[in-house]
């Protein structure tokens, strides 16, 4: 059915309304749509004036859903909804600030994203597997609250004394207090119903979970607020569709633009808004495509504007994010060793900056190896032997973290150990090298022998003295990419070892190694010859009295090679997220049924306890709503294919039901779903942008099944003496009390509690412990 039989209201091009039918649409009328009047034509006053003319099915139902219905979408009479916005606005921020300096102690991540937000304040270069806003938004609030980026946020319960933390924490909370107000919005928007709009946001203000997440010092409340607030912009972007590339449909598509850009800046994971931002704009494309009224001009601009507004807007403010990012963090930090050589040439601090070396690699020089692999580390040797028992006897061989002398490698020519006494000749791709070390005077070198913890790779020893050894200190340089004859660039060039005796190639392995081993990471030489940065080694530290020096300015990679090698990095960083070995991980499964929250503060009873659950009341009710959704989807789906005589506001009901309820569906779905592909470790906190969907699904649904003063329940009422405006207001007000209950109850949660544990008389939570799983 393409359209819904319903009124069809004036608006500023018409004069009066009119009664439409709903007409079949098949293949043979495509070309020929219209859109009928029909006999009965309503007086040329306005029809909010007109209620007498209005039958009964077509009167304003008392919990604020519309029951006329226009090819435009549902229309809304119900008074001005300021005042229930105001409350929203208090209660919310109400909620999000109250006790944001308890406890006083650093809590959970915020030892991890405070102290990158003191990295920006001290413009320090640091990694992260997150994109940079999220942080540099913190070290912003920290800088405009008073706060020097002095504190070190060392570990979880560490006092903040006198350091000004607040601000960066109330920034956060404001943020997060957006939340109910968008969801509101957007539930307003969609359902034209502020029941199902206070619904939804009662659902967030008194959810526990969500108060906790937003007040610390996290990146989770400003991902969801640009998260929301890119649904919003989306939503009231569709409400002007039929005023297209008006003031207001730019501003909202502009707005969009600039959220999905806010919202992917700060967590990988804002990709699935902008899926179903991009979903929804393929969507109506393909709606404007098949509107005949429109030439292929106009349907041209239509797409360019949403390529401008939604595709090149983001992706030139992302890729600002990240510019300033580099400015500001000019300085060597502990996020160094992480990124290449070459990159680590702009920092300054580093022993690469503003450095000179010779260009390309000789024979007869010293040198340091980097792994490419994140924390792959430096080639590195010492005098101690590996233990009895992993493989031979001989001097280990690590990549260490740190710069140190013991990185240190001389190239000599193989078959030569005399030094070359005019210019030395250039290593090319395809030579054969011996690698010495430095202070030990061994060579590196492997055999048959099994590696210590990667058991299908081999052994890789120091060994010999002063240049001795044998066929098995042999390595073939390649430059990656490269062709035979090819020149090693220092800094630039990715180059692997391969073994001569035996086609293994020269591997970091990321593992750490025993106490024996000075918990360095494993060196080994791997026979699977598949190029991965865990083979590739870079040449950082050049040495070549001989050879004339260039400054490393000019190999400094420009902003797109940085740009591009700092999105690898982060990547593999999340990819290489792998539970631990007794190490909490939360499964996808537990998350809806709000099986098991996660401690942010304190264990005992004489600490300052924090635990982030949800509202079990909230969330269950969610879970609920979600199956009772897709069961009403179905039924509507059925009655509406059978042809089933439906009255005009059940029509306009599975209409809002299908269309809007299905966009927040699929929103859930993309939010949620995409964890159980991954491998990384997950969190409880991860679910919370889904949440905020299926609360905003509770509450469009909730006004379909709502208590209405309309046909036969009114009437029902009416006949045993009840008012049906009293009843709806007592059923709408015992709702929201029992939300309001049960966040009372379990509140200290949020707010913190100090005393006796759940299990022992006198707790503030007795009695609500109601799941083993629940840690508090």
């Amino acid at each position: 059915i393409e359209l819904a039989v319903g009124r069809c209201f004036k608006c500023r091009h018409c004069t009066s309304g009119y009664l439409y039918q709903a007409r079949i649409r098949d293949t043979s009328t495509l070309r020929n749509r219209k859109i009928f009047p029909t006999s009965e034509k309503t007086p040329s006053t306005p029809l909010s004036k007109d209620k007498s003319s209005l039958s009964e099915d077509d009167t304003q139902s008392s919990n604020g859903t519309s029951a006329e219905w226009s090819a435009r979408g549902v229309v809304s009479n119900e008074p001005p909804s300021r005042g229930l916005l105001m409350l929203v606005v208090g209660l919310s921020f109400s909620t999000r600030l109250y006790k944001i300096t308890e406890p006083p102690h650093v809590c959970w991540d915020e030892t991890h994203f405070g102290k990158m937000g003191s990295y920006y304040i001290n413009r320090t270069f640091f990694f992260d597997v997150h994109p940079p806003l999220g942080k540099m938004l913190i070290g912003l609030a920290g800088y405009m609250t008073g706060y020097d980026g002095t504190f070190p946020f060392i570990k979880p319960g560490d006092k903040y004394e006198h350091h000004n933390y607040w601000g960066m924490r109330g920034f956060c909370a404001v943020l997060g207090s957006f939340l109910p107000i968008f969801a509101y919005l957007i539930v307003l928007e969609l359902s034209q119903s502020h029941t199902a709009a206070l619904i939804t946001a009662t659902l967030l203000i008194f959810d526990t979970g969500c108060i906790t997440i937003s007040q610390y010092i996290l990146l989770d409340p400003i991902l969801m607020f640009f998260i929301m607030a890119a649904v919003l912009s989306m939503v009231k972007f569709n409400q002007q569709r039929y005023r297209p590339f008006t003031a207001s449909w730019w501003l909202w598509l502009v707005l969009t633009g600039v959220n999905l850009a806010g919202a992917l800046g700060v967590k990988f994971v804002g990709l699935f808004v902008v899926l179903l931002v991009g979903l929804n704009t393929v969507w109506d494309l393909w709606r404007i495509l098949g509107d005949l009224s429109l030439s292929m001009v106009e349907i041209t601009k239509h797409f360019l504007a949403r390529v401008v507004g939604l595709i090149l807007l983001p992706l030139l403010l992302y890729i600002t994010i990240f510019a300033v990012h580099f400015v500001v963090l000019n300085k060597s930090g502990p996020g160094d060793g992480f990124f290449s050589s070459a990159f680590q040439s702009r920092l300054i601090g580093n022993n690469l900056h503003n450095a000179s070396m010779p260009e390309y690699l000789a024979y007869g020089s010293t040198i340091t190896v980097k792994n490419l692999r994140i924390a792959g580390g430096y080639l590195h040797s010492h005098w101690h032997l590996y233990p009895e028992g992993v493989g031979a006897k001989q001097q280990q061989v690590t990549a260490y973290l740190h710069k140190d002398y013991n990185n240190l490698w001389l190239v000599h020519r193989h078959g030569d150990n005399e030094s070359q006494s005019g210019t030395p000749d250039l290593v090319r791709h395809g030579d054969i090298i011996r690698l010495e070390h430095k202070e030990t005077t061994r060579n590196l070198h492997s055999h048959l022998h099994e590696a210590p913890l990667t058991k299908k790779h081999f052994q890789v020893t120091g060994y010999g003295i002063n240049g001795t050894g044998d066929t098995n200190d042999q390595w073939q340089v390649e430059v990656c990419g490269g062709r035979k004859g090819d020149l090693v660039k220092v800094l630039r060039s990715k180059v692997r070892f391969r073994h001569r005796a035996t086609g293994c190639v020269l591997y970091s392995s990321g593992k750490t190694l025993p106490k024996w081993g000075w918990e360095q990471v494993e060196v080994t030489c791997s026979p699977y010859l598949k190029e991965t940065p865990s083979s590739q080694w870079n040449i950082e530290d050049h040495i070549n009295p001989k050879l004339p020096n260039i400054s490393l300015s000019v190999l400094k990679p420009h902003f797109l090679e940085i740009l591009l090698e700092s999105h690898i990095v982060m990547i593999r960083g999340n990819s290489g997220l792998k539970p631990k070995d007794h190490e909490m991980n939360s499964k996808p499964w537990h998350w809806p049924i709000n099986y098991q929250g996660l401690r942010f503060s304190g264990v005992n009873d004489t600490e300052y306890r924090v635990y982030l659950l949800g509202n079990p009341v909230v969330w269950w009710t969610n879970l609920a709503s979600l199956g009772l959704y897709i069961i009403m989807v179905a039924v509507a789906s059925i009655a509406l294919q059978r042809g089933f005589s439906l009255g005009q506001k059940r029509i306009g009901h599975s209409l809002v039901l299908m269309g809007k309820g299905g966009l927040l569906l699929l929103g859930w779905l993309l939010h949620y779903i995409p964890f159980y592909t991954m491998g990384r470790v997950l969190y409880y906190h991860h679910y919370f942008p889904a949440m905020l969907f299926s609360s905003m699904l509770t509450g469009t649904k909730s006004t379909l099944i709502w208590p209405t003063c309309n046909g036969q329940f009114a009437k029902m009422l009416t006949n045993v003496g009840l008012n049906c405006r009293h009843v709806v207001v007592v059923n709408d007000n015992v709702t929201l009390s029992v939300y309001t209950l049960y966040f009372y109850l379990f509140h200290p949660l949020s707010y913190g509690m100090t005393g006796p544990l759940a299990h022992e008389p006198g707790s503030a939570m007795a009695g609500l412990k109601w799941m083993d799983s629940w840690e508090f």
